[in-house]
């Protein structure tokens, strides 16, 4: 046996979720190895080339708050910028945007190779060691062994990946790509429940074939946006996307060809997801919608390839030809890339902690597509997380974990270690049920703290986060205190500028919780400091959302008593008596860590919970005895 390397630790897999492990775990200090299956593919966006949306902007944010890299990444690399929903209150207002595919791949492929305690090497990994239900190592394909002390999954769609495309198939990953076709029987052999899920992509077209004056332009916004808190970005090149929407002719085709779709055959076993279904599905599900939208969106602004948002199928390659041509602006087109789908295997997350570390094997983490998961950003922010505490598991601290409370992150890991899941899970707003305190905008507020205290925020970003964090305080101070008398003088100016009326003296605080009124119109009126756009924006949505706020938070304060309360990891579940008996079942197998971990649990009610407080309490007593 040939020992190539030792380090603390190995991640599996260079896609967006192992990037982000990767950079962590090396920030943090560790001797990290970064395994990819090819060097020219490290942090792929095999789907559509985009970072954000709704939800996932909110991921992205979160990720750069902790110290993570997509949304420096993307500030440096994306060529179109919008803000969703900006009719809507904010707390479901998103960051959306274009990336240049190549770009955003090669910038994070040199962070990797220039991040110091990071080594990035082009390996096929066969098998995972373990020794005593501890990793130990990889084996790669070529034979040599790498030791290490922690390893964090993050495979993708690779595990026994299976390409489809009509009525053929063949092995592989995304974008022509190699599977890992060994490893999933390893991780069987090592008693990991595995699962088949499938997800798909639509065709690739040629710009030059496309007939744009048929379609309705979608510019970005002119205002300019970041990602991260730390980008400076005052100016950059912006490229339109494109509308354009399916029709009768479409779906007639599709529903034709219908016995030709792999989803109708039995040649796709695997699960799909429900949230961004093929073209057939949409055509099988809605058979009463006329029709579908379709975004044209570029891959980058050196390639003549343009992604067909909307029409993700696996159909076989001469009708994927006849419907794109029944689509307004697409009459001539010549594909580049047909759709296809593929089928993976992934892991039921039930197995794990909320740390992202296996339940039963120490030292093995597991993040992003493996978890069973659907997109570039929930894939980062678990990758962020396991590669956060792969480095404190060595270091011998405890985990970070997140809370519901603390970010869409905590969200989502919570739903997939408790709840589980039985499709490609997506991350989306309704699923978190405090998403006033949540917000894109304020997600420094809530976590460069965590990021700072487990080494991951620098000096230079901490420095300026207490800079914004102390003026939006200071700014809301100032404001309680100055007092707005109805003076004539007062009144006015009010008039003057269409801001209403007083009838009592307020503080301007009081008058900037009105909608209407906004901190550069209360300028007009009192004297105050000049502050930056983020800041005012801060400001507004406190002091206007405080009552709402205020209630959330009180919410928060009662979750976080059950969250404190947590339950003994050697708790045998048989013996404590009362417990239905699908609660038993379902709490000896999740193995929840607080009462409120397990109050979220699908077949525990809240009459199995009240015997676990009962039960904790006297464990409690026991304990103090002893």
């Amino acid at each position: 046996m040939f020992i190539a390397g030792n380090y603390d630790v190995i991640i599996i897999g260079a896609g967006h979720a192992g990037v982000e492990a990767a950079l962590a775990s090396a920030r943090m200090g560790c001797n990290t190895l970064l395994t990819t299956l090819n060097m020219d593919n490290i942090a792929m966006m095999p789907c559509n080339p985009s970072v954000g949306g709704p939800a996932k902007g909110h991921l992205v944010r979160e990720i750069d708050a902790l110290g993570g890299e997509m949304g420096v990444n993307a500030d440096k690399t994306c060529i179109q910028y919008r803000m969703l929903n900006t009719g809507k209150g904010p707390a479901v207002q998103a960051l959306r945007a274009q990336a240049d595919k190549k770009l955003y791949q090669n910038t994070m492929k040199h962070t990797c190779e220039l991040q110091e305690n990071l080594d990035v090497k082009q390996l096929l990994i066969d098998e995972i060691l373990f020794e005593d239900n501890k990793v130990t190592g990889v084996v790669v394909e070529t034979g040599e062994v790498y030791t290490c002390k922690a390893i964090v999954l993050a495979s993708g769609t690779y595990l026994k990946g299976r390409i489809i495309i009509g009525e053929n198939t063949y092995d592989g990953g995304p974008n022509g790509q190699r599977a890992a076709i060994k490893l999933s029987s390893c991780l069987l052999k090592a008693g990991v429940e595995l699962m088949r899920f499938k997800t798909g992509t639509p065709a690739r077209v040629d710009r030059r074939s496309l007939d744009f004056s048929k379609m309705i332009i979608q510019p970005g916004d002119d205002e300019v946006h970041n990602f991260s808190f730390m980008s400076d970005v005052k100016t950059r090149e912006q490229v339109p996307c494109w509308l354009t929407y399916t029709n009768e002719q479409t779906h007639k085709i599709i529903r034709d060809n219908i016995e030709r779709a792999p989803m109708a055959n039995g040649i796709i076993t695997g699960v799909g997801p429900r949230y961004c279904p093929s073209i057939e599905t949409k055509i099988v599900r809605f058979p009463d919608k006329e029709r579908h939208q379709l975004f044209i969106e570029p891959e980058g602004l050196d390639t003549e390839e343009m992604y067909v948002q909307g029409m993700s199928t696996s159909m076989p390659i001469d009708v994927q030809m006849e419907f794109l041509r029944t689509i307004p602006g697409l009459e001539n087109v010549r594909i580049m890339r047909p759709g296809y789908a593929i089928e993976y295997d992934c892991i039921n997350p039930l197995q794990l902690k909320p740390s992202l570390e296996f339940k039963k094997i120490s030292g093995f983490f597991s993040a992003g597509q493996t978890n069973g998961t659907s997109g570039y950003e929930e894939a980062a922010s678990q990758g962020l997380i396991a590669g956060i505490n792969a480095a404190l598991k060595i270091q011998g601290k405890e985990p970070l974990i997140l809370k519901r409370s603390d970010g869409y992150i905590g969200v989502l890991i919570d739903d997939l270690v408790t709840k589980g899941t039985n499709e490609p899970y997506r991350v989306m707003t309704s699923r978190a049920e405090y998403r006033l305190l949540l917000r894109q905008d304020n997600a420094d507020l809530r976590l460069t703290e965590k990021g700072r205290q487990v080494g991951l925020v620098s000096d230079e970003r901490y420095a300026r986060f207490v800079k914004r964090r102390d003026s939006i305080k200071n700014t809301i101070e100032l404001l309680s205190e100055i007092r707005i008398h109805p003076n004539k003088e007062t009144l006015a100016k009010m008039q003057e500028f269409e801001l209403g009326s007083i009838h009592n003296t307020v503080t301007a605080a009081d008058l900037l919780k009105r909608k209407e009124i906004s901190y550069d119109d209360l300028k007009h009126i009192v004297e105050l400091p000049e502050i930056s756009e983020d800041v005012k924006k801060q400001v507004e949505i406190t002091l206007v959302y405080e009552g709402y706020i205020k209630k959330q938070l009180e919410q928060v304060e009662r979750m976080e008593k059950l969250e404190e309360k947590l339950l003994p990891e050697d708790i045998n579940y048989d013996e404590v008596f009362s417990l239905r008996d699908e609660a038993r079942e379902k709490l000896n197998a999740i193995r929840p860590i607080s009462i409120g971990q397990a109050s979220r649990i699908s077949g525990v009610s809240p009459a199995d919970i009240s015997v676990l407080l009962v039960y904790l309490e006297q464990y409690r007593r026991q304990e103090e005895k002893a």
